[in-house]
């Protein structure tokens, strides 16, 4: 079965580099969906989603003639919108209220186990691991098991202002590391 894909995406790609539109629109149908799932389940943000996927396919039918796919058409098409969401998430041009919740929507399983979501968890992970002592516990405490400010102030005999002191540096660090400052 995944001979017949590949030999199909080949197939397609072969077309698609003659100038056939009809590749394009097949190929279009056949991983937009996939691909929208990919970018929406890190971004959460539709337009930027749409936008990031329109994009893609405008360029595939623009450099047709030199795209030199190594791998699979799918496996290409995928590498492409994770740069493309890295780029937005690195140039602060999606909602910054994304790491509010980075965490969860990383965690969440994927329907298509995507590598993409690996690499952005360890990365943030990484990130986070650098932190000082104290600020890297609250903000565990805080993203891993949902505890409150004030639970948190509890559990470290701290004030809650001095957690929401964390949280923020925390946080800001994410930013600043992810290229959104």
């Amino acid at each position: 079965m995944t001979e017949m894909i590949l030999f199909e995406d080949t197939e397609l790609m072969g077309r698609l580099r003659a100038g056939d539109d009809l590749a394009l629109k097949l190929i279009y149908k056949k991983y937009w969906n996939q691909l929208y799932l990919s970018a929406y389940n890190v971004l959460h943000d539709q337009p930027a989603c749409e936008d990031i996927i329109q994009e893609l396919f405008i360029n595939l039918w623009n450099k047709r003639e030199q795209i030199e796919i190594k791998a699979s058409l799918k496996s290409y098409l995928y590498a492409s919108v994770r740069y493309e969401v890295y780029r937005k998430v690195r140039n602060g041009s999606v909602r910054e209220d994304i790491f509010d919740t980075i965490q969860d929507r990383l965690h969440t399983p994927a329907e298509y186990g995507s590598i993409e979501h690996r690499e952005l968890l360890s990365y943030v992970t990484s990130i986070v691991n650098g932190l000082s002592e104290k600020c890297k516990v609250v903000y565990k405490l805080s993203r891993d098991e949902q505890l409150s400010h004030k639970e948190i102030a509890t559990k470290l005999h701290i004030s809650p202002k001095t957690v929401e002191n964390h949280l923020n540096k925390a946080l800001r660090q994410l930013r600043i590391s992810l290229g959104l400052w």
